[in-house]
């Protein structure tokens, strides 16, 4: 998506559980996704492949457009310093992904 409007920075790991406001702790995403990714119903895996937990469907039985999503690589910046940092995108993925 391309409009900026609804584009918002979310932190990995949250500043209430001990994140730090840095761009590697940090992606853009769509507010719906920004929501989304913050109850723990999608996640960034460390590989950079978007991740749609099944609980949506069960929990909701919905959200098949964002299942469409699901396992696409993200893009990152061409710079080292300006991408997410791996071991926080394992971090939401072990504390907060709701895959269970």
């Amino acid at each position: 998506e391309h409009s900026l409007p609804v584009l918002e920075a979310a932190h990995i790991r949250p500043w209430a559980a001990g994140g730090r406001h840095e761009i590697s702790n940090g992606v853009p995403l769509r507010r719906d996704l920004h929501r989304l990714f913050d109850l723990g119903y999608v996640t960034i895996r460390p590989d950079l492949r978007f991740t749609v937990s099944r609980r949506l469907r069960d929990d909701f039985a919905n959200g098949r457009v964002y299942y469409e999503l699901d396992g696409r690589q993200i893009r990152v910046p061409a710079a080292a310093n300006e991408r997410p940092n791996l071991e926080l995108l394992a971090w939401h993925e072990a504390e907060v992904f709701q895959d269970r």
